[in-house]
């Protein structure tokens, strides 16, 4: 694993609880739990918007669940995801939903930052916060995962007012919080990344063996 990533880890796991108690939030040990904590349970999560590529009348649905702190999802994102993308995605012939897991406070800002703007765009910030992530996430202070994510959102073309406005926006970071909870407690997600194919779990399979599975769901 790259030495970046290593430190940036380390460095989180003392940054995430100073963020969540920013936020009002809990640090996350685990993806999910089987059963919603009732702070979330009955939260509104209707206004977060699913981030989806390909047609909604698809005969496959390909979900992903992924936190932009976790180095096997960048790894993921870099090599199987772009295969995916390739044949499946780009050719119509599957519907791909993405959805976030918080480990960390960093997690969800990046999060809030992929949103800022709008689902035309989310691909691309998220694209390229998982392919800076040793960048951002080189950090020993809040201060600086803050500083960061508003290099990569100025990179990504997002004016100063727009991320601001985005990187501090707590009522949504806390929806954002209840709806990965409520998601991913009721498709008992507990690592990342996470392959689901019409709701059946393969966890983080070789593309070799997702794309056996998919060729097969097509061709029946």
């Amino acid at each position: 694993m790259n030495r970046k990533i290593l430190i940036a880890a380390a460095a989180l796991a003392i940054l995430g609880a100073a963020l969540w108690w920013q936020l009002g939030g809990q640090h996350t040990a685990e993806a999910a739990s089987d059963d919603v904590p009732a702070e979330f349970a009955d939260v509104d999560t209707s206004g977060i918007v699913e981030m989806t590529m390909g047609p909604e009348d698809a005969a496959v649905t390909v979900t992903e669940y992924a936190s932009l702190t976790c180095p096997h999802c960048a790894d993921f994102h870099k090599t199987t995801f772009q295969e995916l993308k390739r044949d499946f995605i780009d050719t119509g012939k599957i519907r791909y939903v993405y959805r976030d897991v918080f480990f960390d406070g960093a997690g969800l800002r990046g999060s809030l930052l992929a949103r800022c703007a709008g689902p035309t765009r989310f691909f691309g910030i998220n694209d390229l916060l998982y392919t800076r992530q040793a960048e951002w996430l080189d950090a020993k202070t809040m201060g600086d995962v803050m500083d960061n994510l508003r290099t990569i959102g100025k990179v990504a073309g997002l004016s100063d007012d727009q991320i601001t406005a985005c990187l501090e926006d707590q009522d949504k970071a806390q929806v954002l919080e209840a709806w990965f909870r409520q998601h991913a407690a009721e498709d008992g997600i507990t690592s990342t990344p996470t392959v689901l194919v019409d709701g059946q779990a393969y966890g983080n399979p070789p593309y070799d063996d997702l794309k056996a599975v998919l060729d097969e769901k097509l061709n029946q």
